[in-house]
C-alpha cells in the first residue's frame, strides 16, 4: 500500500513535465539566408586581336619585320586573346613571352597547329626549318586545370596547293572556345567549303562532345563580304562578324557581342592590318 502514493506522485510529476514542455514555444529550424533569384552574372569582357604575320620567309609578303611589329602591338593594346596566322612555331614562343609581360601573374596558354605539306606528308616548313602554321595566345584564371585543345586539318583542300590548311581551338577557362584558321588562298570556292565545314560541322561537333561554350573564331578566311563567294554565306544565322575590310574576319556565336572594331596599322611589316575587337560574353547558354 505504501507504494501507491509513490506511484501516484511519479505519475503526477510526469504529467506536469509534459504540460510544461507543451507550454514552451516550439524551436524553429535555422532558416538559411535568402538567395537572390534575380541576380544576373556579370558578363566577361575580353579584347581580341587577329594578325596574319606572313612570316614563313617564303611568301612575297615577307619583310622580316612582322615579329617586331607584332610585339609592339601586343604590348600597346594588351589584348586578352590573340589569334595568329602564317607564323613559325618559334614565333609563338617569342610572342608568348611578350603576352606574359602584359599579363603578369596570369597563366598564359600558347598553342600552335602546323599546316600539312602534301608532297612530303609532313608539316609545312618555314625558310628557317621551323614548322609553319597558326597559333593562339590566351590567359586563364585556373593554372591547375589543363586547357583542352582541339585541332586538325580541313578535309577539303586545294589540290594545286601543297600547303594543307588547318584549324585550331582552345578552351579558355571553360567560358569560351577560342578558335583560329587560315583558309585556302588559291581557291576561293575551296575556302568557302572549308569555312562551311568548320562552322557547321567541326565546331558543333566539339560542342556536342565537350559541352557547349560561347565560341569565337578569328582568322584570315581569304573570303570577303559582298564578293563572290561571300563570306557571309558560311556564317551561321545570328552570328556576329567583324572584318578588316578584306580577308580577315572575327565571327562569334549569338551569346557573344562584338564591339568597337579597330584596325591596327602594321606599318608595312605584313600585308594585313591587325584586327582588334571587344568580346562581351553573356551567361553561357546553349542556343535554342
Amino acid at each position: 500500500m505504501a507504494a501507491r502514493p509513490y506511484r501516484f506522485l511519479r505519475r503526477t510529476l510526469a504529467v506536469g513535465c509534459l504540460l510544461a514542455a507543451a507550454a514552451l514555444p516550439a524551436a524553429r529550424p535555422a532558416t538559411p539566408p535568402a538567395t537572390p533569384t534575380n541576380v544576373i552574372p556579370e558578363p566577361t569582357v575580353l579584347r581580341m586581336l587577329q594578325m596574319n604575320l606572313c612570316n614563313s620567309g617564303l611568301a612575297g609578303c615577307y619583310t622580316g619585320r612582322a615579329m617586331a611589329r607584332a610585339a609592339e602591338v601586343i604590348t600597346a593594346e594588351a589584348p586578352d586573346l590573340v589569334t595568329l596566322n602564317e607564323i613559325c612555331a618559334g614565333d609563338l614562343s617569342t610572342l608568348r613571352g611578350v603576352f606574359q609581360t602584359v599579363h603578369p601573374g596570369r597563366t598564359v596558354v600558347a598553342v600552335f597547329q602546323a599546316a600539312g605539306d602534301r608532297p612530303s606528308g609532313d608539316d609545312t616548313r618555314c625558310r628557317n626549318g621551323q614548322r609553319f602554321g597558326i597559333g593562339l595566345l590566351a590567359h586563364v584564371r585556373t593554372p591547375a586545370a589543363p586547357s583542352n585543345v582541339y585541332a586538325g586539318t580541313h578535309p577539303t583542300q586545294d589540290l594545286t596547293d601543297p600547303e594543307e590548311r588547318a584549324w585550331l581551338c582552345v578552351d579558355v577557362d571553360g567560358a569560351l572556345l577560342a578558335c583560329t584558321t587560315h583558309l585556302s588562298a588559291t581557291g576561293y570556292r575551296v575556302a568557302l567549303t572549308q569555312c562551311d565545314h568548320l562552322l557547321d560541322t567541326i565546331l558543333p561537333t566539339i560542342a556536342r562532345n565537350a559541352g557547349y561554350q560561347p565560341t569565337v573564331l578569328g582568322g584570315d578566311l581569304n573570303l570577303r563580304a559582298g564578293h563572290d563567294p561571300d563570306v557571309r554565306s558560311c556564317t551561321p544565322p545570328g552570328h556576329q562578324r567583324v572584318d578588316d575590310g578584306r580577308l580577315q574576319h572575327i565571327t562569334a556565336t549569338t551569346d557573344i557581342t562584338l564591339c568597337c572594331r579597330a584596325l591596327v596599322p602594321m606599318r608595312g611589316a605584313t600585308d594585313h592590318p591587325g584586327l582588334l575587337t571587344t568580346l562581351t560574353i553573356g551567361p553561357s547558354r546553349r542556343p535554342a
